[in-house]
């Protein structure tokens, strides 16, 4: 089963879930359905990595992301591109304007150093989870590995560079409520994990928790604000459009 703890569901919504911090959770997002995610007490981190479901070796890319939109930071209306030129889902609502997507996830190490050791023999479902470790437990669920493994986008997390360089995490991004949503352009393997943000600071493991859930709401229209705002982005469009039309969504 997940790592997560199930709610009520809203109408219109298919799945809801929360995630307790340093959960992880996996699930499959099909075109045209939306995953909202909701910083309940703020302050959250949620790695993020995507796969197309139908074909697994194509994932979100970082690089391809960030050079094709002329961006560092994601937010609305930018899209999470594949390493296939295709839009595998976009920001259609964001409530802190600011996604981090370079500072990867923590590992067991990190966790350790910062905030000491906590395991399961301890304190059973409130030991100290890493992002790694958690990715790649959801990763082995879909048949994926190790090597699967790539650069994650940290939702609700916001990372800026001084003038030397330096990396500065802001702990005021996320305000308790905080939501945003992605719709998929293609069906999409989602994997999830609400480990700390490797830049976060202090002694003390989060507490907070993410509310989970996937509503329909339909393909991109034509005049969509993702579409329309980078001619990039209408070939990625298109690019995913096709993708679709020749497998007929089948997975």
């Amino acid at each position: 089963m997940p790592n997560a703890a199930s709610t009520a569901m809203s109408q219109g919504e298919v799945l809801t879930e929360v995630l307790p911090p340093g959960c992880h959770f996996s699930l499959i997002v099909r075109r045209g359905y939306t995953l909202r995610l909701t910083d309940l007490e703020g302050g959250a981190n949620v790695g993020l990595l995507v796969f197309n479901q139908e074909e697994k070796t194509e994932r979100y890319n970082m690089a391809d992301t960030l050079k094709a939109q002329h961006i560092s930071r994601l937010t609305t209306p930018y899209v999470l591109y594949s390493d296939m030129g295709r839009v595998m889902m976009s920001f259609t609502r964001d409530d802190c304007g600011w996604h981090d997507t370079f500072c990867g996830t923590t590992n067991e190490d990190m966790i350790l150093a910062q905030y000491g050791d906590l395991d399961f023999q301890s304190a059973r479902n409130d030991y100290y989870r890493n992002g790694r470790d958690g990715f790649l437990v959801e990763l082995g669920r879909w048949g994926l590995s190790r090597r699967d493994l790539v650069a994650n986008v940290n939702l609700f997390s916001r990372v800026e560079t001084d003038e030397a360089g330096n990396m500065i995490y802001k702990v005021d991004n996320s305000p308790a409520g905080s939501t945003l949503e992605l719709r998929a352009e293609l069906n999409c393997l989602v994997v999830l994990n609400s480990a700390p943000h490797p830049l976060a600071p202090g002694d003390r493991y989060p507490t907070g928790q993410v509310a989970l859930s996937v509503h329909w709401s339909g393909p991109a229209a034509a005049d969509d604000p993702c579409r329309t705002v980078l001619p990039e982005n209408e070939r990625g469009f298109q690019n995913s459009e096709n993708w679709f039309a020749q497998t007929g969504g089948a997975s």
